[in-house]
Order: structure tokens, then C-alpha cells, then sequence
């Protein structure tokens, strides 16, 4: 509503462009002109980039942005290092950001996934939320050998978090996808096919998902794929979703529609928390920071269930292209559900 804008002046919030992904000031103009009603916006693209800038400052309205463009490649991806030791000398920064790219876990040394969970790490300490997209391709699959597959965790969305005496170190929320059951009409919402989530090959499962998994894996346990496919003790993804269908994006001063992906729903979220955090901030409270453990301690209460619908997986015998179901509570395609901005809100206010 007209209501739900940013008002505190040391509130902002960010994205994060990679791989020679870039937004135009003409673009996000046009967009905000286009869609944007009476909010008052100060502000060759990318549909990447425009997607995520436009859609942070449509639920953000009125929060200030940042966009940091990140040149060049590590190992032929995301200089995602680079970006966060960046972040790391910076002494004032938006307290939420946004990131809708990623990269198969498995295609990434645990080295340089561990250096830069430190510096994930580090952003939560300081008060940053840093929310990524969880994937378009569902639980993913890995060939492994003669008539032998895997499902295929993507990074960082798959990363959680370290002991550090009884407590754990902060780390990143994963975002993911939802579409409207009837697609022409604004109905419920129910799974969008690609939405990624699984089970990381690598990280641990942190004590805070424990219980909310377990009550997942019994209640569709006929439905779950053989347990070859993915580790059950991994880290649990995603933690949460949006919509992730059919949106329209300006780029290059053309509006074009029925773009999708979690790098929709993920700006979307974003640009909530930032709100929230403006709200916050006008309390005299901290910023949320790292979000999980806040949010698993709701237990999906102010969020939407989601329930319906699965997401694809391998295409052999076993499983036939079938990846996770969704189910009541927490699942592996869309976490805890969709927002309800309204009562999320209230409850990361309620401290």
C-alpha cells in the first residue's frame, strides 16, 4: 500500500550483478513510470540485473539502493569472493542484499566455498541480511556414472552455518519459487516447477532445521525419492519463497513480460525484509541480520503454506524427472512459504 514505504534515513539495501549483468537508469525510470504508481523513486541492461533493481524497489519503495556490479569470473563464475571481501573493508553498507546467482556445489573447491562462508559469516555479525535466489532447476541432477544419478545442490544456496560455542555464526537465507495456480488469475499459490531445493553434498545441517526437516522426510515419506539421490543430513534448502512467475521487466526501455525464475522471487523478499528493517530501525531496534534462526522459530506462522506440486529431478527409471514435494509446514521447494507481509512484520517487530 501507499503506506508501505521506507521512511528511516540510515535504512537501505542492495543487489549484487555478476557475469557482465548491468542496469540502466532509463530502464528503471521507465519501469517505475509504467508500474510503479505514486511512489517517488530517486534513482545496454541486463535482464538480470533490471529484473532484480526493479522488483527490490518495488516492495523496498522508498528504501535506498545500492547496485554492486561485479567484473570478471573465478574459475569461469562469480567472483563471489571478490564481492564479499569488498563488502568486508566497507565501513557503511545496506543492511539487506540481494543476490540472484549461483553455481552447482559440486563445481566449486570446499576451499574457496569455506573462505567465503567466513565472510558470510561476518556480514550477519555485522547486521546484513543477505538473501540468494535458490535455483532454476529444481533438485537438479548429477550424472555420477553408468545408470548412476544424484540430485545437484547449488551454492551458496546450499551453505549454512558454523558452531561457534552454542551459538551459530550468521549465514545467507535461499529463496524459493511459487506461481499462481491459475496462471491468468491471481489464485493461491502453489509450487513453481523450477524452483530449486535439496540437500547440500557439503554443509551440514545446522541444529535450528533439524526438527522442521525430520517433520518433512515423515510426512512424505512415500513419496521421497530413494535416498541415494541426496544427503539427508545436508543443509536444507530453500528457506523460504515468493512469487517466481511471470513478471514484467523493462530493459533496454521495452517492457517484457512473463519473465520468471527465483531471480524474481528473491529481490521480492528482499525489498520486505528492508521494510521491515526500516521499521526497526524507527524502534530503536537492531537490524534482523542473519534471518533463519528467527524464522524457523516462527514455525511458518506469518508466512503462507505452500503445498502443492513438486519439482523436477533426473530423468532416469527411478524417480522419473521427479525431484521434492511440496508439503504442509516446511519443505524443500519452498521452504516455510511465501510472506504474508502484514503478519511477518509483526512478528520480527515483536522483541
Amino acid at each position: 500500500t501507499a503506506a508501505d514505504v521506507g521512511t528511516a534515513q540510515n535504512n537501505s539495501q542492495a543487489v549484487a550483478q555478476f557475469l557482465e549483468q548491468y542496469y540502466h537508469p532509463a530502464d528503471l525510470a521507465e519501469f517505475m513510470s509504467l508500474f510503479g504508481g505514486s511512489f517517488q523513486h530517486l534513482s545496454q541492461a541486463g535482464i538480470e540485473a533490471s529484473l532484480d533493481i526493479e522488483y527490490i524497489m518495488s516492495t523496498g519503495a522508498n528504501v535506498s539502493t545500492w547496485v554492486f556490479t561485479n567484473p570478471g569470473r573465478h574459475e569461469s563464475q562469480e567472483p563471489f569472493l571478490q564481492w564479499m571481501l569488498l563488502l568486508s573493508n566497507m565501513s557503511d553498507l545496506p543492511w539487506v542484499h540481494t543476490i540472484s546467482y549461483g553455481d552447482d556445489e559440486d563445481s566449486l573447491s570446499t576451499a574457496y566455498m569455506m573462505r567465503i562462508n567466513t565472510e558470510f559469516m561476518k556480514a550477519g555479525i555485522r547486521g546484513i541480511s543477505l538473501l540468494f535466489a535458490s535455483g532454476d532447476s529444481g533438485a537438479g541432477c548429477r550424472h555420477l556414472g553408468k545408470e548412476q544419478n544424484s540430485f545437484r545442490p547449488s551454492f551458496p544456496a546450499s551453505k549454512v552455518n558454523y558452531h561457534l560455542f552454542i551459538y551459530y555464526n550468521p549465514y545467507v537465507t535461499t529463496v524459493g519459487g511459487t506461481s499462481f495456480k491459475n496462471p491468468y488469475k491471481v489464485t493461491y499459490e502453489v509450487t513453481d516447477y523450477i524452483s530449486g531445493g535439496g540437500f547440500s553434498n557439503v554443509f551440514k545441517m545446522p541444529d535450528y532445521q533439524v526438527s522442521a526437516v525430520e517433520g518433512y522426510l515423515k510426512t512424505v515419506a512415500a513419496k521421497l525419492p530413494p535416498q541415494s539421490y541426496y544427503n539427508v543430513s545436508g543443509r536444507a534448502y530453500p528457506d523460504m519463497a515468493a512469487l517466481s512467475d511471470n513478471y514484467w521487466v523493462v530493459i533496454n526501455r521495452v517492457p517484457v513480460p512473463w519473465v520468471s525464475g527465483t531471480s524474481a522471487s528473491t529481490p521480492v523478499v528482499g525489498g520486505m525484509l528492508s521494510l521491515v528493517n526500516d521499521h526497526r530501525l524507527l524502534k530503536g531496534l537492531p537490524t534482523l541480520g542473519f534471518l533463519n534462526p528467527r524464522l524457523y522459530k516462527l514455525k511458518g506462522q506469518a508466512l503462507f503454506d505452500v503445498t502443492e506440486r513438486l519439482s523436477p529431478g533426473c530423468l532416469d527409471e527411478q524417480v522419473q524427472g521427479q525431484g521434492f514435494c511440496a508439503a504442509p509446514s516446511w519443505d524443500p521447494v519452498t521452504g516455510w512459504g511465501t510472506p504474508n507481509y502484514p503478519a511477518l512484520l509483526a512478528a520480527l517487530l515483536s522483541e
